[in-house]
């Protein structure tokens, strides 16, 4: 599982879910860099580091010795939540888990060193895992 080894802030704040917002385009990220077949998001949502590995583990699995696997994202937004029958007050939760907030257009895995059948096969394998809806690009 993917989490960051130390952390300038604990706890983040929470942030605003505004649709006009999470649908925004993203600018970094979006063209396929180092593979040759890479896994698009289009739409948005926070992936967790679970799902990001469920992903990871398809993709090697298919892969094997000779192809070349990148993740590109990384989950290093904490999440925290109160422990279940605690009254309200008394501060913020503890950290639960690390997301990464996925928009629009943000390539998320890349593929290379495979056949392009069994590279899309993989790839949309992969994207079942995924909480976003995927497209799969070639360079």
């Amino acid at each position: 599982m993917l989490f960051p080894k130390k952390v300038k802030h604990r706890k983040w704040q929470t942030g605003r879910k505004s649709p006009e917002k999470l649908a925004r385009p993203e600018t970094r990220g979006t063209t396929v860099a180092f593979g040759s077949f890479g896994l698009k998001a289009t739409t948005a949502s926070r992936i967790t580091s679970n799902q990001i590995e469920a992903a990871r583990k398809v993709l090697t699995r298919v892969t094997g010795k000779g192809g070349k696997m990148w993740i590109r994202i990384f989950p290093d937004r904490p999440i925290t939540e109160k422990a279940a029958g605690l009254k309200m007050g008394k501060g913020k939760g503890d950290p639960k888990h690390f997301v990464f907030e996925a928009r629009p257009g943000r390539v998320l895995f890349e593929l290379d060193g495979v056949a392009e059948p069994i590279a899309r096969d993989a790839l949309r394998r992969a994207g079942s895992k995924l909480p976003v809806k995927v497209s799969i690009v070639t360079r």
